[in-house]
């Protein structure tokens, strides 16, 4: 299984986020970093952005490698948003 059929982007330290959830990275100054920090990265649902210990350019590479392949599970799943025949389904908690 490859990142560009999972749709999934490492973040670093054995965490993963689908590519399409993700909203906004943003690049921890130097003085801040430490640690293995070195990007902020911004979750669709969450309050709180993770932290990343990947340049938010190697991130970006990989999002627009799992966003662009042909076979990627969010491209089904945008696809079943998007058919205007289908009633739309509300989610329940």
């Amino acid at each position: 299984m490859t990142l560009t059929t999972t749709g999934m982007v490492p973040l670093g330290h054995g965490t993963f986020v689908r590519a399409d959830e993700i909203v906004a990275l943003v690049p921890i100054r130097e003085g801040e970093r430490g640690d293995g920090r070195r990007t902020y990265v911004h979750i669709e649902g969450l309050f709180e952005p993770l932290v990343a210990s990947r340049s938010e350019k190697a991130i970006l590479v990989d999002m627009d490698r799992a966003l662009s392949a042909p076979d990627a599970p969010h491209r089904r799943r945008l696809f079943i948003r998007r058919a205007p025949d289908q009633p739309r389904r509300r989610q329940t908690a």
